[in-house]
């Protein structure tokens, strides 16, 4: 095998593994920074080795323990912890998944998912620390995903670490009180990763497919690391019925197309089982609904609706009452407007949203306005809601989104 032959193999191997691989090497440095760059040489051993020895039965294993015999050099070298090397051992035979060492790689695993999602560091270095070190993305990959330039990225990912580093924040699961805060960071960086992918707040597409997956692909690790977590099945849910959409979310050119005007026969009804399923596992396991479950049941209601007449406009009003209630924001409150619109008359949306336009929070905020067109345009204000959808096309940073805001302005003339 050459080396242009191996380096898509091992690539893959590394898209796979480097959570695991780096999670284990930071048990022992108690640096993430460090572990990453360990990780990293143990993927050049591969590159060298693996084109004249062949993929090893347990690739995983391979990088794992030639990482952690870079590990035990590193430490053999510091002095100041020579001690705790003597606890470590001196010897670690490459191939073997050095079991003496790993404990439960699960442990590990969600060890780093804490520590790279802590709230000590920024939401936009979380975001580029959680992608590089659980998902395997290089620099180039999250700033192409991000539509950000690629010394950005690289300078988030290294200041998060120097933060990590700086604040001594140490590399375990948190316990008790600290748990629920710190479990919201993560979540809350999942669902961001996810909406990015879903819904591109610039540029010109209107997704990314693959963030999407990479976001479920962590929510679904997530959950297997802690099942007895609600809002934790309640995230999973909510993207997994969102992601069933996917297909129908855009034309023939490219283009977005709304909730109400998509094909319902395209959307993907396995992922929809699996949403459902996990909502269920989440209202399972009992207490009141969390923000994240509450819309998870929003998506559901549009998920059983066999076509856009058959939506539960009323429940899913009611939904968006409870989460407003639970978590207030103005961009709940919008999504209430909308749904109170479908419900109850557009009247009674647009006087629901005509309160949110002093809202400072929502100030150059695009939907605003595109949600008050529609409600005007329902209402034959066509003149107004004309006006409405110039300012949402002119506010979106989102080349595809511009283009339906501009046709829809078009169509009130």
């Amino acid at each position: 095998m050459t080396l242009v032959d191996a380096r898509p193999a091992v690539e893959a191997v590394w898209r796979i593994e480097s959570a695991r691989v780096v999670a284990g090497v930071a048990r022992l440095v108690r640096e993430v920074g460090r572990a990453e760059e360990l990780a990293q040489d143990a993927l050049v051993a591969a590159l060298e080795q693996w084109p004249e020895s062949g993929i090893p039965r347990n690739p995983g294993a391979w990088l794992t323990s030639v990482a952690k015999r870079r590990a035990i050099d590193h430490l053999r070298r510091d002095e100041r912890l020579g001690r705790r090397l003597a606890e470590i051992g001196r010897d670690l035979p490459i191939g073997e998944a050095a079991a003496s060492l790993d404990g439960d790689i699960e442990d590990d695993l969600l060890r780093l998912v804490f520590t790279a999602c802590h709230p000590v560091l920024s939401a936009e270095a979380r975001v580029a620390l959680t992608l590089r070190l659980l998902g395997g993305l290089t620099t180039e990959e999250i700033a192409r995903a991000f539509l950000v330039a690629e010394p950005t990225v690289a300078q988030r990912i290294v200041r998060a670490k120097r933060t990590l580093a700086a604040a001594n924040v140490p590399f375990e699961t948190p316990q008790g009180a600290e748990l629920a805060p710190r479990l919201a960071s993560v979540l809350e960086v999942v669902y961001l990763v996810f909406n990015e992918g879903y819904a591109a707040t610039a540029g010109g597409d209107w997704m990314r497919p693959a963030l999407c997956e990479e976001a479920l692909r962590l929510g679904r690790i997530l959950a297997e690391l802690v099942p007895g977590e609600p809002e934790v099945h309640g995230l999973v849910a909510l993207m997994e019925i969102q992601a069933s959409r996917t297909a129908a979310r855009t034309g023939p050119g490219g283009e977005p197309v709304l909730l109400l005007d998509q094909d319902r026969g395209r959307w993907d009804q396995l992922l929809i089982r699996r949403g459902l399923a996990a909502l269920e596992r989440c209202e399972a396991l009992g207490g009141a609904l969390g923000p994240y479950a509450l819309q998870a049941a929003i998506a559901a209601c549009h998920a059983r609706a066999p076509v856009a007449e058959a939506t539960d406009w009323p429940r899913i009003a009611a939904l968006y009452d409870a989460l407003v209630q639970l978590q207030p924001s103005p961009v709940a409150e919008l999504n209430r407007a909308v749904a109170v619109g479908m419900a109850f008359g557009p009247g009674a949306g647009l006087e629901l949203a005509d309160r949110l336009t002093g809202e400072p929070a929502l100030h150059g905020y695009h939907l605003l306005h595109g949600v008050r067109g529609d409600l005007l345009a329902r209402l034959g204000r066509l003149g107004e809601a004309r006006g409405e959808f110039e300012r949402a096309a002119a506010l979106t940073r989102n080349d595809r989104e511009r283009a339906v805001l501009l046709a829809r302005a078009a169509r009130c003339r």
